[in-house]
């Protein structure tokens, strides 16, 4: 899964004030009509009133840490599985009742190509415990069942971020050419 965005904004999309290093911040993943993701980036107490024109795939609160001038900008576009659950799990963000279904997929998923390690449970038995093979750091991520209601009520989401698959051709028009 990979996606093209654009990086953090440096200020606010409701006042355009820039941002304060440490300032909390609500970050947005919308589909409009008709287009690609679009990232919206707002001071957090400018959230309750925010009504994006689009669909919200979606949404997160993370403090504020200045671009450096040294950084990738052309890394910092790509939004691939890996980068998505590392904002959003991240210890720092606070994680969305909406996106906890998001981040426990995408986990599943990451365990499953080797760039998350299962290391157990947290001592309140609720959240699995996960380090990213690169960096060490542990991720903690809200245990659930992955029933059949789990990846249903997950299909929209994803729907959102990667695009509705497209249909497929009909067999009989296939035979005939």
């Amino acid at each position: 899964m990979e996606l093209n965005l654009q990086p953090l904004a440096a200020a606010c999309f409701v006042s355009g004030r820039p941002f304060d290093a440490g300032e909390r911040v609500a970050s947005y993943l919308v589909r409009p009509r008709e287009f690609e993701i679009v990232r919206y980036d707002l001071r957090a107490d400018q959230a309750a009133g925010f009504a994006p024109d689009g669909v919200v795939a979606c949404r997160w609160t993370h403090l504020y840490k200045p671009r450096t001038k040294d950084g990738n900008p052309e890394r910092t576009l790509k939004l691939t599985a890996e980068t998505l659950f590392l904002t959003l799990a991240d210890p720092g963000a606070e994680l969305t009742p909406e996106n906890a279904r998001l981040v426990q997929f995408l986990a599943l998923m990451l365990e499953r190509k080797k760039v998350l390690r299962p290391k157990g449970k947290a001592a309140d038995g609720e959240r699995d415990l996960f380090e990213h093979a690169k960096s060490k750091q542990l991720y903690e991520v809200p245990a659930g069942a992955m029933t059949p209601e789990f990846f249903t009520s997950l299909q929209d989401q994803l729907g959102l971020l990667v695009g509705e698959p497209r249909a497929k051709a009909a067999p009989a028009a296939a035979a005939a050419s």
